[in-house]
């Protein structure tokens, strides 16, 4: 029977893990910080190595240290011992030579990062739309998350995460426009679904939205599009971009409905009664949509309205940073807010902390008035905890 081959498999998307002989031989938390980060950079670097210096700074950091020579290499000869008791065989793993620390050839990398650039680079390299699209997908498959997604305090890390992201961008946007050629919308949306898990907050949903609208599958399109702001609105807590408003826009304008009378499409329009309570609660371009239909009535109506900025702020008047103190604080907010003004009135979050409300057919000092009813609302939620107002009249500028 043929000797299994001694290869050490190294995962760098998402969490760092490496394996031997199929023997896992790191966990979920940080344990051995010089020892891991040791092994993540020569293992990454298993083909050209790393100079003494470069792994001094790694290791090492701006640390006083006496002899930093004399420290990496007692850092490195802890790790050669460690790696012999995780079974390794009697070999030297880490070499140096030059002034460069290599890893040895003698034991194989196999690291799922050098296997996605190598795929990315034979992409971009072929000229033919079947092969790029099967090696654009391949190099995805890959691609499980960030590099070394934990490490994001680390310089090096940090760096060759931004370049690998850059290079899953270029893989995703090459096989959307292949996929967008040949008009295969279904694989289109398989493929999207696929990369807004891997890297989200990419506004990679509107790969999604497209294929859905171009298989004109408009509802579950303008679900997705609600989900998303609210997800990205809870999370990161970020509005929409412009990419994702354009592909709602597009998707307004390329709705078409089967035939029905009026009635019928009415009684759609209309709010469930049981919805209907406090102000109008909507997401950021449906409010931006609102906002400039009432600046053209205002041209006939004369009706006076104000838009308003609720902040969450501390004590001292800054707005409130704390991310688990601020969602919480965020939904009493809210519900404030919502009890406090009319129900005409249109409220957005417009991000974490911060509410716009538009005012309608309302004073000045009926603004004041809806300050002072969220004040009431909110102040026994946290006694350190305020809300700062900021008010502009609505002007119709045509």
């Amino acid at each position: 029977m043929q000797e299994e081959q001694a290869v050490i498999n190294v995962r760098m998307f998402g969490s760092f893990e490496m394996s031997y002989k199929g023997r896992t031989l790191t966990s979920g938390r940080r344990r051995d910080t010089h020892f891991t980060n040791l092994m993540q950079v020569l293992l990454h670097n298993a083909k050209k190595g790393v100079s003494r210096d470069s792994l001094e700074d790694i290791l090492l950091g701006d640390r006083d240290v006496e002899n930093r020579h004399q420290a990496l290499h007692t850092i490195i000869y802890k790790a050669k011992k460690k790696l012999r008791s995780m079974g390794f065989p009697e070999v030297d793993y880490i070499v140096l030579k030059d002034g460069i620390y290599h890893w040895t050839g003698k034991i194989p990398v196999n690291e799922d990062a050098a296997a996605f650039e190598e795929l990315y680079i034979q992409a971009m390299e072929s000229e033919n739309d079947t092969e790029k699209l099967a090696l654009c997908f391949s190099a995805c498959n890959l691609y499980k998350g960030e590099f070394l997604a934990d490490y994001v305090g680390v310089i090096w890390a940090s760096a060759e995460a931004r370049r690998y992201r850059r290079m899953f961008n270029s893989c995703v946007e090459h096989a959307a426009s292949i996929l967008r050629k040949r008009q295969d919308w279904t694989q289109m949306e398989k493929f999207g679904r696929y990369v807004m898990e891997v890297a989200p907050f990419s506004d990679w949903e509107c790969l999604v939205m497209e294929a859905l609208m171009e298989n004109m599958q408009y509802e579950e399109a303008t679900r997705l599009y609600a989900d998303t702001v609210e997800y990205y609105m809870k999370e990161q807590g970020i509005s929409p971009s412009a990419k994702l408003m354009d592909m709602m826009e597009k998707l307004g304008s390329q709705m078409k409905h089967s035939w029905q009378v009026l009635d019928q499409i009415q009684k759609k329009l209309g709010e469930a009664p049981e919805n209907i309570q406090g102000g109008y609660q909507c997401a950021y371009p449906i409010f931006q949509g609102i906002y400039q239909i009432l600046c053209r009535i205002m041209e006939r109506s004369g009706q006076s309205i104000y838009l308003m900025l609720c902040t969450l702020v501390d004590s001292r008047g800054r707005p409130v940073k704390d991310e688990k103190h601020l969602e919480e604080m965020s939904g009493k907010l809210s519900d404030a807010i919502q009890r406090s003004v009319r129900h005409g009135d249109i409220i957005n979050q417009y991000g974490k902390g911060q509410f716009l409300l538009l005012l309608i057919n309302t004073t000045r000092e009926n603004c004041e008035v809806v300050e002072k009813r969220i004040d009431e609302k909110i102040s026994d939620a946290g006694k350190h905890i305020g809300v700062e107002y900021h008010v502009n009249s609505v002007i119709c500028e045509t």
